[in-house]
């Protein structure tokens, strides 16, 4: 038996898998994950599909986490909302928008489930998911437990976690509990947001304002497969950041708590001339620089080749190399790029 994976990817990728099931509570993830286990096959969690490519058949079994479920509880001086893993991103931060519980309005629109969120500390806009995350809950893959890390267990960092280090591909993030504290500020330091005013500026409002620049600049994956940005953006030292300046004046870049820069990628991979470049079946897109996007039922492969060609391009012209954001899986697993 081989079932398609196209329509589990947002880059369309026409790879497939020995079998693939969905699971809707933890009882049953547990069932399928002893089950894969029994039959000694490789196993892939996927959540929205949002951040993999897949590079070849996967020959295992993949278990599409699709559990749902908000609670919120309300306390003095913050909501505490906990939400099952395979609740979608986007429409869970709809709810707390439409519910009175601000705080990840920068958030918007980012692909994927609930879950994935830790795992990359997902960050747009000024706010990363670290700043909001009060627990993570997760299985033990080994042994079936269930575990519990705080905000400062988790070892967030810059598209960064835990769950990403010490506990990658031994857990599976169950659920997630966010703290949203009543008292709202705006965190409108960003470029499409510093036109708003600070005094009269609402949720709404950032809600709004970075939903149209996300679909002014970001192809929808329903019409051109993408996993968003493809690239993170990379941390130099100041020092490196001040020579690069002294030729290119407007490079982009923001300071970090630690005097490093974090400096724009896509700035980088357009300043490169590569914005709109094409390599057969994909291409970097002629609005965003840091999204890859399949054109036309392209291999996992191809846009593989097209980010090794990005890195080895702005690796020779400033000196930084550039890091992929998404999962390389290849017929067993995770690979490298």
């Amino acid at each position: 038996m081989s079932v398609s994976l196209k329509p589990f990817n947002t880059l369309s990728l026409d790879q497939n898998c020995h079998q693939l099931v969905s699971v809707a509570d933890v009882k049953d993830l547990k069932v399928e994950i002893e089950h894969v286990k029994n039959q000694q096959l490789p196993m892939l969690i996927l959540g929205g599909g949002s951040n993999v490519v897949f590079t070849q058949d996967f020959e295992g079994i993949v278990i599409k986490l699709e559990t749902k479920g908000i609670e919120v509880q309300e306390e003095a001086d913050s909501y505490y909302i906990t939400v099952q893993a395979g609740e979608d991103w986007h429409s869970f931060v709809k709810y707390c928008r439409d519910n009175g519980y601000h705080g990840l309005e920068n958030l918007a629109l980012i692909p994927g489930t609930v879950g994935a969120a830790p795992i990359q500390n997902i960050g747009a806009y000024g706010v990363e998911v670290n700043q909001f995350c009060e627990k993570v809950n997760y299985l033990e893959l080994e042994n079936l437990e269930t575990h519990s890390l705080s905000n400062e267990q988790c070892q967030f960092g810059y598209r960064e976690s835990i769950f990403k280090l010490d506990l990658k591909n031994q857990v599976v993030i169950t659920s997630v509990e966010f703290r949203l504290p009543k008292k709202w500020k705006a965190n409108l330091k960003y470029g499409p947001l510093q036109h708003l005013d600070a005094n009269t500026v609402t949720p709404q409002d950032v809600f709004k304002t970075v939903c149209e620049v996300r679909n002014s600049k970001l192809p929808d994956p329903a019409k051109l497969g993408n996993v968003g940005s493809f690239f993170k953006n990379p941390i130099i030292g100041a020092q490196q950041y001040v020579e690069l300046l002294k030729t290119y004046s407007d490079l982009v870049g923001y300071a970090q708590p630690d005097g490093s820069i974090k400096v724009a990628a896509g700035w980088l991979i357009d300043e490169a001339g590569l914005k709109g470049f094409t390599q057969g079946r994909v291409a970097v897109h002629d609005k965003q620089a840091l999204v890859l996007v399949n054109l036309d039922n392209a291999q996992g492969a191809e846009i593989c080749q097209l980010a090794t060609h990005i890195i080895e391009i702005v690796t020779e012209k400033f000196g930084i190399r550039l890091e992929p954001e998404p999962r390389i899986i290849g017929s067993k697993g995770e690979v490298q790029l």
